[in-house]
């Protein structure tokens, strides 16, 4: 008995040497490959986890598991993938990899899995975090109620955004959204600004930041880019990302300017993953998962707990064909706090930004400005509907001068109602400044005042 007594105390000395540091996982095979999705079998991972498919040469792809079926697994590539072979190995990933993130990513450039495009060097790790992020309980979040100037005259006056609201940019091709997200980009009182430029061509990537954005926009901005030519698993992720880092800001109690250049693009990826591993469409050809994954992602936008920072975000949706009824477009439309429409029978009359004031709404703005204000904001929609509406009968003459009041105002107003929405590339409008001259814009037309652009017609008595 003393004998076996002392072996198991010798067993138990030397159990800590026997212990494995981690539980071993299972290493799938690859049996099948349809268009970019990956089929393996002998995998038990959950969706979402990420993997490594071994080529012969020994170089590793990055996949994640996007479904599964009985005992096949499917996987889809994040970046393009050449050299795959039946039976490559695939060897899920022990845990997610993190992102390097702090204030040395000013300034810079990266792809979606946060790899840097601008060939300045590896990035610097002051801390590492992971892609997915908690959602903030809506009713811990501070309430919208402070105006964020962004530059732009029309909508610091007209359409008034808070810190921390998440609108949507509405165009179709070549009306100018990008033009007006550099603008933004460059004048918003802003401690950090993300853009996310996801699905767009690589000539517009170099053009918008060379350009567009330019060295001083470049300055206190950070760029996630992932073209049209990359896998939709990257778009999918470089979306992610932008949304991460603003997150991140957000944390640290900075205000925070959030663009992304497409939410339609998004949406197309995921159409791309989710038609590949099978769902079947719902709605013109998008499955169900696209309209649900995309209030996901915009929820992760806006304010922080009272005190903290803010994100306020701008999501350009493209209208295909000027229609606003587009399934993404109509989705974006219910869920965000807003959206600026780009008309363009305005850009083709030479009006930029093109902002159509009439058919664009802020939903926060009454809660941002004072009465005041948004009275003059209705007024001055008010007289450009009343000008639009009788624009035929005004144009043929056949519009009586002194028939109707409003329109004799509207008519006498309306060059001064387009000089008011028409702003230079390079021109900055202050909050102040905008809400000043829309005041001076409105008054009658009896009160004259210093400087302005309006004169009285009324016959003296």
């Amino acid at each position: 008995m003393n004998t076996a007594h002392d072996l198991k105390q010798r067993l138990q000395k030397y159990r800590q040497y026997a212990l494995l540091k981690s539980t071993p996982s299972a290493v799938g095979r690859l049996t099948r490959m349809v268009g970019l999705t990956l089929e393996a079998v002998g995998l038990n991972v959950s969706v979402g986890r990420q993997c490594a498919i071994v080529l012969a040469n020994g170089r590793e792809i990055e996949a994640e598991v996007v479904g599964f079926h009985n005992q096949t697994t499917y996987l889809m590539p994040v970046q393009k993938i050449e050299g795959l072979q039946p039976g490559a190995k695939v060897i899920p990933v022990a845990e997610h990899k993190k992102i390097s993130i702090g204030d040395h990513l000013t300034g810079r450039i990266l792809n979606g899995i946060g790899q840097p495009l601008d060939g300045l060097g590896p990035l610097l790790s002051d801390s590492d975090i992971e892609l997915q992020d908690h959602p903030i309980n809506p009713l811990h979040r501070h309430p919208i109620s402070e105006p964020l100037d962004v530059g732009i005259r029309a909508i610091n006056a007209l359409l008034t955004v808070g810190k921390g609201q998440r609108i949507g940019l509405f165009a179709g091709s070549g009306v100018g959204k990008s033009v007006l997200l550099g603008m933004m980009t460059r004048f918003t009182q802003a401690d950090i600004v993300v853009v996310g430029l996801i699905g767009e061509r690589g000539r517009e990537v170099k053009e918008f930041v060379d350009h567009i954005l330019g060295p001083e926009g470049l300055q206190k901005a950070i760029v996630v880019a992932a073209p049209a030519d990359d896998a939709p698993l990257m778009r999918l992720r470089a979306a992610q990302l932008s949304t991460r880092i603003a997150e991140y800001y957000r944390d640290q109690g900075k205000s925070v300017l959030l663009l992304m250049d497409s939410l339609t693009r998004f949406g197309q990826a995921q159409r791309e993953i989710s038609l590949a591993v099978g769902e079947p469409p719902a709605t013109k050809g998008y499955p169900p998962s696209v309209f649900s994954k995309i209030p996901e992602l915009v929820e992760r936008a806006g304010n922080a707990d009272k005190g903290g920072g803010s994100i306020t975000a701008f999501y350009t949706v493209l209208t295909e064909g000027d229609d606003l009824q587009d399934p993404i477009a109509d989705s974006a439309r219910a869920i965000l706090d807003g959206h600026v429409v780009l008309s363009r029978s305005l850009a083709e009359e030479g009006v930029y930004p093109a902002i159509d004031v009439e058919a664009s709404i802020s939903r926060v703005m009454p809660n941002v400005v004072k009465p005041e204000q948004l009275a003059s904001a209705q007024k001055f929609k008010q007289l450009l509907s009343r000008y639009r509406s009788n624009k035929d009968l005004i144009a043929i003459g056949a519009y009586t001068k002194g028939s109707d009041p409003d329109i004799d105002e509207a008519i006498q107003k309306f060059p001064a109602l387009r000089e008011f929405v028409s702003q230079k590339m390079t021109e900055a409008a202050p909050f102040a400044q905008s809400q000043a001259m829309l005041k001076q814009l409105l008054q009658p037309a009896s009160v004259k005042t210093p400087n302005s652009p309006l004169k009285s017609n009324r016959p003296a008595r």
